[in-house]
């Protein structure tokens, strides 16, 4: 039977699809969210923790549109510590693979050389029978593909079986009609085909070789929504790795391949988000430089490392930047970070309870809906379960910011509902009960609370660490 919310467990609560409309009690912070990707304004988000600072972020970077540019490093082949970055676009991207597909004409085993099949494993050394070059045993005489000598004393040339994946070329000739000798090579590619190409044609396609010495690192199939700690300066910013043998062209890796981007790139056209943004200390000013600039170079941060000596300029990193810090931490941000976002966005001010009225009671319920479902391993809340942990929401209100209402620190909720789900879950049943959100409200009081009551002040919970014994603790058992 339904209650008068309307529903006998959460279950029954609609969840909304706009991602801005899951997140209770901050509508001041949500109306401003919604201009933030539109006008692509920065923000900064200051409140308690469990808000909902993060779902904020989250929210503006699924309104975002895909990104439509993938970055690369190139091979300097003539400044091997200075990469060169290039910026495609898929249609761009499309073509350069495109071209190397046209070069070259599709042949079938039948229309080369005997030898030439031979040696791509098509063709039977035994029997000359054609099949994949995959089947190493002849399907027709049961001959092994990669034996005997007839190759060898017919072309000089040893006997052995090509791998699948590897780009096989054999090289012949062929006479024009004018006389002059022409070379004709044949390649099996990746996929098992036969190109036949000239000279030129090869030619065209080292030169296309030189420019593929790329390294994808930020690809064009990626998420908007980046997060970061900022605990390093190489999460952030980037790093180039170290490489033993100093870049060897022979030995070692090249600069280009050991280039790392950082958030503040993986961030380009997306969202970045950094919460406790007031630990990030001196980094922040890199922030600061990166949100003016919209590029950011990439340089070795280990000055005993190779990488110290490479360096990749111009490398783009167009981000949304939103920060989130408690209010007490404000002091820790530093004053240019600040007047950058004030100038180019907004600074807002998080609620940390909401009035305690009917309609607010339901968006919690609309809560509590989004976290099992999110959480997945849950089974749902019975009515009574639900409205007990909206009276815990009055108590913490309550109990932490002294006031009347409902609280916001939603992270709060999040974990008494989890514990009271996976009772449940334990015990294999279809819902979550009331006796279930008793026994996680219970467990879930922080350590200082449980010690209070089992030692009823912090010097007898000393004295218990230290192995005194206290009268108020009672007497030790097995």
């Amino acid at each position: 039977m339904a209650k008068s919310s309307g529903f006998d467990d959460t279950k029954d609560i609609p969840i909304p699809r706009d991602p801005f409309e899951r997140i209770i009690g901050q509508d001041e912070a949500v109306r401003i969210a919604r201009m933030v990707p539109h006008q692509r304004r920065h923000l900064l988000l200051v409140g308690p923790p469990g808000t909902g600072k993060s779902m904020i972020a989250q929210a503006i970077s699924t309104v975002l549109p895909a990104p439509r540019f993938e970055v690369s490093v190139l091979d300097n082949p003539e400044i091997a510590e200075r990469p060169i970055v290039e910026i495609r676009a898929e249609a761009q991207i499309r073509k350069d693979k495109g071209e190397e597909k046209k070069i070259g004409i599709e042949v079938t085993p039948l229309d080369v050389p005997s030898f030439v099949a031979e040696r791509l494993g098509f063709r039977c050394r035994r029997c000359a029978a054609l099949s994949p070059f995959t089947d190493v045993i002849c399907p027709q005489c049961g001959a092994n593909k990669t034996q005997g000598g007839n190759l060898f004393e017919r072309y000089g040339m040893p006997a052995q079986m090509p791998q699948e994946g590897e780009r096989i070329r054999i090289a012949t000739t062929r006479r024009h009609p004018n006389g002059k000798d022409e070379v004709i090579i044949y390649e099996r590619t990746t996929d098992g085909k036969i190109l036949m190409l000239t000279q030129d044609e090869i030619k065209k396609i080292e030169e296309m070789g030189k420019k593929s010495k790329r390294k994808v690192i930020v690809p064009l199939k990626r998420s908007t929504f980046v997060q970061a700690s900022g605990g390093t300066e190489t999460e952030l910013l980037g790093d180039i790795r170290h490489d033993p043998y100093g870049g060897h062209h022979h030995l070692g890796t090249a600069a280009y391949q050991r280039v790392v981007p950082g958030a503040v790139h993986e961030a380009h056209e997306g969202v970045l988000f950094i919460d406790e943004l007031s630990t990030l200390g001196n980094i922040q000013r890199y922030i600061l430089t990166a949100m003016q600039d919209k590029a950011f170079p990439i340089v070795g941060r280990n000055p005993m490392s190779s990488g110290a000596a490479v360096r990749v300029d111009g490398v783009p990193c167009d981000f949304i930047f939103v920060g989130a810090t408690n209010i007490n931490d404000m002091k820790h941000i530093t004053p240019p970070l600040r007047s950058r976002i004030r100038g180019d966005g907004y600074e807002v001010l998080m609620n940390a309870y909401m009035d305690d009225v009917p309609q607010n009671e339901k968006k919690l319920f609309q809560f509590l809906a989004q976290e099992i479902t999110k959480d997945g391993k849950i089974p749902h809340a019975e009515y009574a379960a639900a409205m007990l942990i909206i009276d815990e929401a009055r108590n913490i209100a309550r109990r932490i910011d002294n006031a009347k209402g409902l609280t916001l620190r939603l992270r709060n909720l999040t974990g008494i509902i989890k514990m009271a789900g996976d009772v449940a879950a334990m015990e294999k049943k279809g819902r979550i009960e009331k006796k279930d959100v008793v026994h996680a409200i219970h467990e879930s009081r922080s350590i200082e609370e449980k010690l209070k009551e089992r030692y009823g002040n912090w010097w007898a919970t000393e004295a218990a660490d230290h192995g005194v014994k206290s009268e108020k603790a009672g007497p030790e058992t097995a």
